[in-house]
């Protein structure tokens, strides 16, 4: 048996601005106004003041930090819309070099909670590791990056890529956890540069 049709309700323009005016004289609507500017001071303005920056920088007003502190950007970064870079609470850094482009709902963390010290797991000690990533480097939407992982120049993460380790400098990574499957330009793919590329990383 099929199932019955069903459609949208429409509003009419009065009904809409009855619902505004409803809207407006609603006290908890003001209640709640008021704890997203709170959200949006401690997690954007507030932690923002904190971060090292280089000038030509542009951010998104609804992207978020924490341990701002620990967080330098390089100059002409440009972070996209509901971006989170969360460096570690004790001192591990996340460090962007310059030119570095993210996309929107990117995560960025530089800290993990343990899991196997008992429960629940917000009571457990946090895992930190710095994450670097250099310059002209492109994260598509979605990525994530985790602690430790280390980006070289020039690369590209692909849109929803987990990153964890090392991704060569031009390289072109994609997947679950992320791996180079090619390199921007003709960079070539030799196990010679492979190895001199991971040498890179880690000066």
């Amino acid at each position: 048996m099929g199932s019955a049709k069903v459609y949208k309700v429409k509003t009419t323009r009065t009904q809409r601005l009855l619902r505004a005016i409803k809207s407006a004289l609603d006290v908890r609507a003001f209640g709640h106004a008021i704890k997203i500017l709170n959200y949006y001071n401690y997690t954007h303005v507030a932690e923002l003041r904190k971060v090292t920056k280089g000038p030509g920088f542009r951010i998104s007003p609804t992207a978020s930090f924490s341990n701002g502190q620990n967080i330098v950007l390089g100059s002409r970064v440009h972070v996209g819309a509901n971006v989170s870079i969360w460096a570690g609470p004790g001192s591990a850094r996340i460090i962007l070099g310059d030119d570095v482009l993210i996309a929107p709902n990117v995560m960025i963390t530089a800290a993990n909670y343990r899991f196997n010290d008992g429960s629940p797991v917000t009571d457990q000690a946090m895992d930190e590791s710095d994450v670097m990533v250099g310059n002209d480097v492109w994260i598509g939407y979605g990525a994530v990056i985790l602690p430790g992982a280390r980006i070289g120049d020039g690369a590209i993460i692909g849109a929803g890529a987990i990153v964890r380790g090392k991704i060569a400098p031009r390289g072109i990574a994609i997947g679950s956890p992320a791996k180079v499957t090619s390199y921007r330009n003709d960079f070539l793919n030799t196990t010679a540069n492979e190895t001199q590329v991971s040498e890179d990383i880690d000066t």
